[in-house]
């Protein structure tokens, strides 16, 4: 059975979470990625990461131009089993939490709420104004997930691509896939 899992990648710095979620995703069975990147996006990919276009776009099943509002992926009929935006603007997270669909990315955002499907957002900036504290809390309160990609130093990490998949690996466990980058927390182990 064929799981679809929805990426946006949006203006927002951390452009190597939405395209590392793309290749961990690749190496998932019967996962189908439907990938929406915008405009400002594509510029962060390009400036962050220095991967060109075409080898994004070839590590989804299926790329969709985030103006297609009368794509597949922004109808509620279309069975996906989550949307994660990684990482997530402001702007898009505003504009998810005030319900404008003026695009793909937020259109197929609202489709995931409005269907009760998993919509995980990986928030980048900081510090937080006011107005971003209460479009988190919003989402939250429609049913969203809001996750800042933050690294966790429990693991003890040795390398950037170790944060990253650390937290992709919960990401994709809250999204309901396999998590196999993240090993659980198992406590401290006492010496005494």
């Amino acid at each position: 059975m064929i799981r679809r899992l929805i990426i946006g990648i949006t203006g927002a710095s951390g452009a190597i979470y939405g395209v590392r979620l793309l290749e961990i995703a690749r190496t998932l069975p019967e996962v189908e990625t439907h990938l929406i990147v915008s405009p400002a996006g594509w510029l962060n990919v390009d400036h962050e990461l220095e991967r060109p276009r075409h080898e994004i776009e070839a590590l989804a099943d299926v790329v969709h131009a985030p103006r297609n509002i009368g794509a597949s992926i922004a109808s509620g009929s279309f069975a996906a089993e989550a949307m994660v935006i990684a990482p997530c603007s402001m702007r898009t997270l505003a504009a998810v939490a005030h319900g404008l669909s003026d695009n793909l990315v937020t259109r197929a955002a609202d489709v995931a709420l409005k269907e009760r499907r998993r919509l995980l957002l990986l928030v980048r900036e900081t510090p937080l104004n006011l107005a971003h504290l209460r479009n988190m809390a919003a989402v939250t309160e429609m049913g969203g997930i809001i996750f800042p990609p933050l690294p966790g130093f429990y693991q003890r990490p040795a390398s950037i691509q170790d944060m990253v998949d650390h937290t992709l690996g919960r990401v994709l466990e809250l999204a309901g896939f396999a998590n196999t980058r993240s090993p659980p927390w198992l406590g401290l182990q006492n010496s005494n």
